[in-house]
């Protein structure tokens, strides 16, 4: 199945005309809006990544390099030493791909293949660090990409996405019998959206139906002990493209794109009053960034500084 993308490049070269940037509508912390610092740069400029935390570093999958060429380039962020080290690349060339780690195991799932036009991707793959190697594990059961990718309880969850349309799919991955299931699916169909695991319940955050399409604010969160969704705050403004992390109680996200505008906004949860304020601004606005959380801080890495493609190889950590 192909995803034809005819009118991309007149999309993007208006978007690069036109965009602007925006910050976030939400009320600002004043007191406590926390700080942006500049880390050492990816050594490859790209966005539309995958991104997780494993073993107190930052590992960046995939994405687009220059000119929206699929890359499968992976490179590890040692918060320790700033540097970057290139590991061994994806199997195939990925951009849009999820990644998450489970049990200390690395997990890349789905994606798009291909440069004019978009293939959606059913394949997984499990990052062996100690060996530096990738292995192909059992396929998604719906090719996708732009999808979300989490660890709840043991297991994996891929949410959202895209093939021909948007795509409510819900899928869980059991890694001890390397086997994919059907589970109830996401409330409302979308792709480009960040999902984060938070008090023990998945929350699916933002996304779109097409970048000139509707931009969602849906927040809907899965709880696996009524096996059911419900609806969360939503949030302050819609977008796609957005990253997401969670920080002890809290929630965190950043950035994203709707059409001819890109995200300086970095919003938190507030459980207390349950609701999205604003936190300090991304100094770098960008979308199909990837965050993780690692030691106190969360790292944002590469993603594109204008609607449509323009990849960055910056890298920046928020200390709330």
């Amino acid at each position: 199945m192909t995803r034809h993308l005819w009118p991309l490049a007149a999309t993007l070269l208006l978007a690069s005309c036109l965009g602007k940037t925006t910050d976030t509508a939400a009320p600002i912390d004043i007191r406590s809006p926390g700080s942006w610092t500049a880390v050492a740069s990816m050594p490859t400029p790209r966005q539309e990544v995958a991104a997780a935390a494993l073993n107190g570093r930052l590992v960046v999958i995939g994405g687009f390099g220059e000119a929206a060429e699929p890359v499968a380039t992976v490179e590890v962020y040692d918060p320790a030493t700033d540097q970057w080290e290139a590991r061994a690349p994806l199997p195939a060339p990925t951009h849009h791909p999820a990644a998450a780690v489970v049990d200390g195991r690395l997990f890349v799932a789905g994606g798009f293949a291909g440069r004019a036009s978009w293939t959606p991707l059913r394949t997984v793959y499990e990052y062996d660090e100690a060996r530096n190697s990738w292995s192909t594990r059992a396929p998604l059961r719906t090719p996708r990409g732009a999808l979300a990718l989490v660890a709840l309880d043991g297991k994996l969850r891929a949410v959202g996405g895209s093939s021909d349309t948007v795509s409510n799919a819900h899928e869980v991955y059991d890694p001890a019998t390397d086997r994919w299931a059907e589970a109830p699916p996401l409330p409302t169909p979308r792709d480009h959206l960040a999902a984060v695991v938070f008090q023990g319940r998945l929350w699916a955050i933002g996304g779109r139906d097409a970048f000139l399409g509707r931009q969602h604010n849906a927040v809907e969160i899965y709880d696996p002990a009524t096996d059911g969704w419900s609806t969360g705050v939503p949030l302050p403004t819609g977008r796609g493209g957005l990253a997401a992390a969670v920080l002890g109680d809290r929630i965190f996200v950043f950035g994203g794109e709707a059409p001819f505008r890109i995200f300086s906004a970095h919003e938190m949860f507030e459980i207390a009053g349950n609701r999205w304020i604003g936190k300090e601004p991304m100094r770098t606005p960008r979308h199909g960034t990837g965050a993780a959380a690692i030691g106190g801080r969360i790292y944002v890495a590469g993603g594109g500084t204008e609607p449509g493609l323009a990849r960055t190889s910056v890298t920046e950590a928020y200390t709330p």
